[in-house]
């Protein structure tokens, strides 16, 4: 599973375990492979075996005709691929983002930032297969600093970086840390800004502290950038539940996690552009599309040269 998950996207991979009947989360992550039961352990063939690992040699070589057909049909026609990052809470933001990404001529891939989605995005950027990164919603980069369910690991925002993929980003839904039911958020955030989202997910708001570190953190992964990275940050709320009066209204700690990333920043390379406007209003997703096509532009006219 370790050599499968090192595989680029998109290579077919066909592992036939006495494992895959449980959790195969730490074996799959965030790749494309594809996992089948074995039913009998691996000793020896029989009947069962025998019709199982068949299916599976099957499988692996159905798969492999298609990539190569598809690889065939598909060379010198793709469009530049852009991923996108999205959460419910910011889902309007990249609904209207990718619609203006599409008019200029990108494929838009988006993922769902619930840890899985954040550390595909990384792979895919670290296989070569993206030209640009609207990461739009860096929920995750909380979960991985306060210690929720939905972490995409130490090494999230750094891939487009270290390979001068041009990004544009922003805080998008750094507000809340996520965990499961009610009962299970742990005794130490008790006192803490809870909302229940629905029955499997519970939302906790981050504090001017936190927000404090997290505008450092992404500042410093930013900075290292080999490419073209840049933030747009909405003054007006970062999530559909940041907004006037909403149950995770807290101008404040979003003012801190600017100012932190403003510092973080200062001296180098990463612009940050503040926006009047809600995360979720169409001419901020606009906004950050239009910025994104230009770097990627300028990017690729200077790599001609």
């Amino acid at each position: 599973a370790q050599a499968m998950r090192a595989l680029p996207i998109g290579v077919p991979k066909v592992l036939v375990s006495t494992m895959a009947g449980g959790d195969v989360s730490p074996y799959v992550d965030s790749s494309d492979l594809t996992l089948m039961y074995s039913v009998v352990d691996i000793s020896g063939l029989n009947s069962v075996s025998c019709e199982v690992l068949g299916n599976a040699a099957a499988a692996a070589a159905g798969m492999a005709r298609r990539h190569e057909r598809n690889h065939d049909e598909q060379a010198g026609r793709g469009r530049p691929v852009v991923a996108a990052t999205m959460f419910g809470v910011t889902t309007p933001a990249v609904d209207t983002a990718r619609a203006r990404l599409a008019e200029l001529g990108y494929e838009v891939l988006v993922f769902h930032a619930t840890g899985a989605g954040g550390r595909a995005v990384e792979k895919l950027a670290r296989d070569g297969m993206l030209d640009g990164v609207l990461d739009l919603t860096t929920t995750e980069l909380a979960d991985e600093l306060v210690g929720g369910v939905l972490s995409a690991g130490p090494s999230r925002l750094t891939a487009a970086g270290a390979l001068g993929i041009p990004q544009v980003v922003a805080p998008g839904a750094l507000d809340m840390v996520n965990f499961g039911p009610a009962a299970t958020v742990p005794e130490r955030f008790a006192e803490r800004r809870l909302l229940v989202h629905n029955a499997t997910v519970t939302l906790m708001r981050t504090t001017a502290g936190e927000m404090a570190d997290l505008g450092a953190v992404m500042g410093r992964k930013l900075r290292g950038a080999r490419g073209p990275a840049e933030v747009f940050w909405p003054l007006r709320g970062i999530s559909a539940v940041d907004v006037a009066d909403g149950p995770f209204a807290d101008p404040e700690a979003d003012r801190s996690g600017l100012d932190a990333l403003r510092a973080a920043v200062r001296g180098g390379e990463v612009r940050v552009h503040e926006l009047d406007a809600h995360i979720n209003d169409p001419s901020f997703a606009v906004a950050m599309a239009d910025r994104l096509h230009r770097l990627i532009t300028e990017h690729a006219r200077r790599a001609t040269h």
